[in-house]
């Protein structure tokens, strides 16, 4: 399927300010995270490593799943996808990932939260 490889992490933009924004600062790492995703139709499996630190969450487009967070924590969301971008809203932050030539891109974004 589209998703599915093995991708190794080529460069980082604005990550220890996403890591500082996530109460997480203290995870930076020199470590390349590689990326290994798993697709069978709508079923995914993710999983992101590191020496000694592996995340793994499975879920399926369109149905609501519990997942995991970078800090451990679970929460209940629905992942979906749209234009070939799988799209991930966690708690704090909107997460998308898409495929470009042999690239996964993965996007972060800090969802600002207004009293």
């Amino acid at each position: 399927m589209a998703f599915s490889g093995t991708y190794e992490l080529e460069s980082q933009e604005n990550y220890d300010e996403f890591l500082e924004a996530i109460g997480f600062a203290n995870a930076k790492t020199d470590f390349k995270v590689i990326t290994e995703v798993l697709q069978e139709g709508d079923d995914f499996t993710w999983s992101q490593i590191i020496p000694n630190w592996t995340l793994t969450n499975k879920f399926t487009i369109g149905k609501e799943c519990e997942l995991e967070s970078m800090l451990r924590s679970k929460f209940v969301t629905t992942v979906t996808m749209e234009g070939g971008k799988i799209i991930i809203p966690f708690p704090q932050y909107h997460f998308t990932a898409e495929i470009s030539g042999d690239k996964l891109i993965m996007r972060r974004v800090i969802e600002l939260v207004s009293d």
